[in-house]
């Protein structure tokens, strides 16, 4: 299987436009505001992982891997 790099300093919105089936993902592992119409527009331009994990107090190893599982490769 070929792992998608993703980079955590890149904002959530830029990664959704590189890798759209990462939007499901995220929603999947609790960011369900992602899928809210305008949000990925506007939080997540200034948004990244990290931010996202420490705000909604979940632990980073734990995304990172559920994000391996799903065909991503964590880089950053």
């Amino acid at each position: 299987m070929q792992l998608k790099p993703i980079d955590l300093t890149q904002s959530v919105h830029a990664l959704c436009t590189q890798y759209p089936d990462l939007i499901p993902v995220m929603e999947e592992l609790g960011f369900k505001d992602i899928t809210k119409p305008g949000m990925l527009a506007t939080a997540g331009r200034w948004m990244i992982i990290p931010k996202g994990v420490a705000l909604k107090k979940l632990d980073l190893d734990t995304i990172k891997q559920q994000l391996y599982e799903n065909g991503f490769e964590v880089r950053g």
